[in-house]
């Protein structure tokens, strides 16, 4: 399996889809509740049926979290496919803050062996595969690229990126926490920290960016106490995974599996490797 082709076409998939929500962000949208509560908008739509449209070719299954989500007992014959959060963080999209991404991630055997996230109006992109390791292209020197993105090639696009961890000598302990999403076991975990750290401090943002800090060496782990679902985090286990961190799963205590019968994901913490 050529893997550099495969995330080539998972970072502009991410880039289009990106273009797809940003023609939506700032109009005057309109927001749609699902069951589950959580809000829906024409730009995860959208971004979604670009996404599902410019993967297809490639004959590897699509599970998109706007799109079908055929039967397990279809999906378990799967040994590979694509796990894809058109717009994670519809929240931070409806407050106009920026802090949502597009995340795509190849998932193999039910781990994650590729991820894409791109924040279209951050301009940064996280991208990694278990065979070239993770890399990000920061927001000043992507701009000069993305509206090209679909003629250039994976090694001009690598050449602009830095190799994650970017190393830091930071004595403070930081814990990346949700901006939208905080719960009271989070608030408790924090707590613990500060009994084991000097100091530990609070960074808040929102979707699957807190991974990616995590993941860049910015924050030391990320703890989640409260629901999400195989998209909101297997794009951003693949980065973490390539950067020498883990995505651990407190049910089982090993990296959080994909393609399950249910998709919503077990508490977890993301953190470096000691």
């Amino acid at each position: 399996m050529n893997y550099n082709n495969l995330l080539h076409q998972a970072i502009i998939a991410s880039v289009l889809a990106g273009n797809e929500i940003l023609k939506i962000y700032d109009t005057n949208f309109s927001v749609e509740i699902k069951d589950d509560k959580s809000p829906l908008t024409l730009a995860d739509k959208n971004a979604s049926e670009k996404i599902i449209d410019f993967l297809s070719p490639l004959k590897i299954p699509v599970l998109s979290e706007e799109g079908k989500h055929d039967d397990f007992t279809i999906r378990k014959q799967w040994d590979k496919l694509w796990i894809v959060d058109p717009l994670d963080g519809t929240k931070e999209f409806v407050k106009r803050n920026g802090e949502f991404t597009v995340n795509i991630a190849l998932v193999e055997n039910n781990l994650p062996n590729i991820g894409v996230i791109y924040a279209p109006v951050l301009n940064d992109i996280y991208f990694a595969s278990k065979e070239l390791g993770a890399y990000k292209i920061n927001g000043d020197d992507f701009k000069l690229i993305k509206n090209e993105i679909e003629n250039l090639s994976f090694e001009n696009i690598l050449s602009k990126a830095k190799k994650l961890p970017i190393e830091t000598n930071n004595s403070i302990y930081k814990v990346v926490a949700s901006r939208s999403h905080m719960s009271t076991e989070t608030y408790q975990h924090i707590e613990d920290l500060k009994l084991k750290h000097k100091t530990v401090e609070i960074v808040n943002t929102g979707s699957s960016i807190k991974m990616c800090l995590v993941a860049e060496g910015v924050a030391n782990e990320y703890p989640r106490f409260g629901p999400t679902m195989e998209w909101d985090t297997a794009a951003g286990q693949a980065i973490l995974q390539a950067s020498n961190c883990t995505l651990i799963d407190l049910e089982t205590n090993q990296p959080m599996k994909y393609n399950r019968e249910n998709l919503l994901n077990n508490w977890f913490i993301a953190k470096h490797n000691e």
